[in-house]
């Protein structure tokens, strides 16, 4: 086996982008693993992960294979009736393959296939130098990575992600020259930019990271991540409080600094008088700052700031930190100090001339139909339906606030908090304001993959009432999703929608909601309709119930039959999935597919009573009288839904099945008892199908009857 070394690759950079910052480090290893898996050289990968920083991308392998195996390479030349001709000698073909091969004819060795015997030339040749390798699998690399606009820089006619102006490549500790992007590889790489600008030298790729660390740059990712989060929380404690770490940020940060250095910064209290929301999103998303929460979780005036660098003067890097943000919250401030001036409900006249959607209307028509559809399901919902049409009459009047035209994420949360204010509002107790203002908030959630649904009621008729206008009308109005584009965000929304049905209990019908949705629509597109609609939300819950462990076979199941509201439906995937754990769930799902098939080709109508005088043999009496102690005991259990306890009940048939089969046969010559067994069959059949499709559980064909 051919010796191993440990590789370093380390591919330097201007300033890389930091979101794409990740997948461009994890491109790169995953590029130089395939390049060298494809080549057959060996390596070993423990602990072996992408390394970064905003400055370089690096691959380092604790030992890779300093040459490839032997390259074994198979040709197949024609056949023998081709090959020679009928002295034996070899005809053209043959000779035209063995000067092909570089070999003379007679060197060729022999194989045999399906069609005959054949020639066959068979080499094996010295595994080639990794060194030597190199230079293609970087160029693979580089060429598979996800750069969408590629830089030009100089009189270059190749492009990266950034300009490149450093290149190391080392195989043990000899530097392997490689010429990449117009850089020849050293073992020269650099420091921190300001804390150690000058050349950083490895001798071998062991000393890599600790280098790096040496002159300033910590280059392992995890490592960075760790430091930032342990400094942001010093400095928070420190200041009294906790630190809001939002793992996007978080990450962001971690692609922007080689040296992480925290700083605890201030602001005027006053500017707290400003929805937390909309400063903590100024922090995070315009300055990738931490907030610091006091110990009940509000805003305090602190925040920190990460800087790249162990400042000699760390009160004048505070001070720009406050300065750049002292701007954005005065402006907050005025935002907020204007709007309360309007009022929430003044702003809603505007609505009426903001386009929502060129077929749909204004948004004030698509909140006059998120009214109504609220006012109508509220009752079901133990929501006042007046309260409820009032607050979807209010829910879209913060898109006109001067707050949520500057930070667009703040909408609904907005409205909650102008509604607290709303002197217009002053009809309304406190308490139903205070709910009424919840709602307003709530009617989004949920914003993303993970968010919870709407915590209250009022909250959860608002978001189903938003979610069913948006989809009813993103369909009418020609816009379903096409493979990546969903300009509506219907599939999220579906699945919003079926989260709060079935998360918040509500025993609606999805189909009849759908259809008073797709009724108030101001257009009808003339080839969708409800059940289109309805069918695309059941589609969205296939991912989520995959993700809480329910086989596809078992939704279907359960899809396939009739069902009642959404958390009837999730009762019943419980159930089913309870069912098939038990010894005769298979069986007992083959027999009913057979049972179906047998009734599918059944000619004319089938009975919809059984005559037990017709019956000629004890395994189907036996059957008749089992179904009906099944049909008694489960009837009361389908009242009270408690669908595994019917299963579980059905699941004792499996005998008295068994043997029905075994000895009856269903399509005998004799029309009436022929009628009297598929009747009975069909009994059966509806039973068993009580709580789901079972036949959808079996991996059996299903026989014939």
């Amino acid at each position: 086996m051919s010796a191993m070394k440990p590789l370093l690759i380390e591919l330097g950079t201007e300033e890389l982008p930091v979101k794409a910052l990740p997948g461009l480090a994890q491109a790169f290893f995953d590029g130089v693993l395939a390049g060298l898996d494809r080549r057959g050289v060996a390596l070993d990968r423990t602990g072996a992960k992408p390394l970064y920083t905003p400055r370089r991308l690096a691959v380092a392998l604790p030992a890779v294979a300093e040459t490839q195996p032997e390259q074994k390479s198979e040709v197949l030349g024609p056949y023998l009736n081709v090959a020679l001709d009928a002295e034996g000698q070899p005809t053209r073909a043959l000779q035209g393959f063995a000067q092909k091969a570089g070999v003379e004819w007679t060197q060729l060795e022999r194989t045999t296939d399906a069609r005959g015997e054949r020639f066959v030339h068979r080499a094996v040749k010295p595994g080639a130098r990794t060194a030597e390798l190199l230079a293609d699998v970087l160029s693979e690399a580089v060429a598979a990575m996800p750069i969408p606009k590629p830089m030009r820089w100089g009189a270059n006619d190749f492009g990266f992600a950034r300009p490149v102006h450093w290149l190391v490549v080392l195989h043990g500790g000899d530097i392997v020259d490689v010429d990449l992007l117009g850089v020849r590889s050293d073992r020269m790489s650099r420091g921190h930019r300001f804390m150690f600008d000058r050349p950083v030298w490895f001798t071998s790729p062991l000393d890599y990271v600790e280098s790096l660390r040496a002159a300033k740059v910590l280059v392992d990712p995890d490592e960075r991540r760790a430091r930032i989060r342990a400094e942001v929380e010093r400095a928070a404690a420190d200041a009294g409080g906790s630190a809001r770490i939002d793992a996007g940020i978080l990450e962001e940060v971690n692609g922007l600094v080689e040296w992480p250095k925290a700083i605890l910064c201030g602001f005027p209290r006053e500017f707290l008088a400003v929805p937390q929301e909309a400063l903590i999103a100024t922090m995070e998303a315009n300055q990738k700052f931490f907030p610091v929460l006091d110990a009940e979780g509000r805003l305090s005036e602190r925040f920190v700031g990460v800087a790249n660098i162990e400042s000699k003067d760390e009160d004048e890097v505070r001070k720009g930190y406050e300065r750049v943000i002292r701007p954005r919250f005065a402006d907050a401030k005025f935002f907020f100090d204007e709007d309360l001036k309007q009022g929430l409900s003044a702003m809603g006249e505007g609505l009426s001339s903001v386009t929502y959607q060129a077929k749909l209307g204004t948004i004030a028509d698509k909140a006059a139909r998120i009214a109504r559809l609220a006012e109508s399901i509220a009752s079901g919902a133990g929501v006042d339906p007046a309260l409820a049409r009032r607050a979807a009459l209010l829910s879209k009047n913060d898109l006109q606030s001067r707050m949520v035209g500057e930070f667009p994420e703040l909408q609904g949360i907005a409205g909650r908090v102008y509604a607290l204010h709303d002197a217009a509002l002053a009809d309304v107790g406190d308490a139903e304001r205070f709910e009424l203002a919840q709602a307003l908030d709530e009617i989004y959630m949920p914003r993303h993959a993970g968010d919870g649904i709407a915590p209250s009621k009022l909250g959860q008729v608002l978001a189903i009432a938003e979610r069913l206008d948006t989809l009813a009308g993103g369909f009418a109005a020609g816009l379903r999703p096409t493979g990546n584009k969903d300009p509506f965000a219907l599939r999220r929304n579906a699945l919003g929608l079926a989260r709060t049905l079935l998360e918040g209990g509500h025993d609606l019908v999805l189909h009849e909601l759908v259809e008073r949705a797709v009724a108030l629509q101001p257009v009808q597109a003339p080839d969708v309709g409800a059940y289109d609609i309805t069918h695309f939300v059941y589609d969205r819950l296939r991912g989520y119930y995959a993700d809480r462990g329910a086989a596809p076979q078992q939704f279907d199941a359960v899809l396939n039959a009739v069902h009642e509201s959404l958390p009837d439906f999730d009762a019943r995937v419980q159930a089913v999935r309870e069912f098939v754990r038990l010894p005769e769930a298979e069986a007992l799902a083959a027999a009913n597919k057979r049972i179906r098939n047998i009734l599918r080709k059944a000619e004319g109508e089938v009975a919809s009573t059984v005559d037990a005088s017709r019956f000629t043999e004890e395994a189907e009496r036996d059957l008749a009288r089992a179904l009906a102690g099944a049909v008694a005991d489960t009837d009361p259990l389908l009242d009270r839904r408690d669908y595994a306890a019917v299963l579980a009940r059905l699941a004792q048939l499996r005998p008295v099945v068994d043997t029905f089969f075994d000895r009856v046969m269903v399509n005998v010559e004799d029309a009436a008892v022929r009628r009297n067994r598929l009747a009975l069959l069909q009994q059966l059949a509806d039973r068993l199908g009580s709580v789901a499709a079972i036949e959808h559980l079996s991996i059996a064909q299903g026989a014939q009857g």
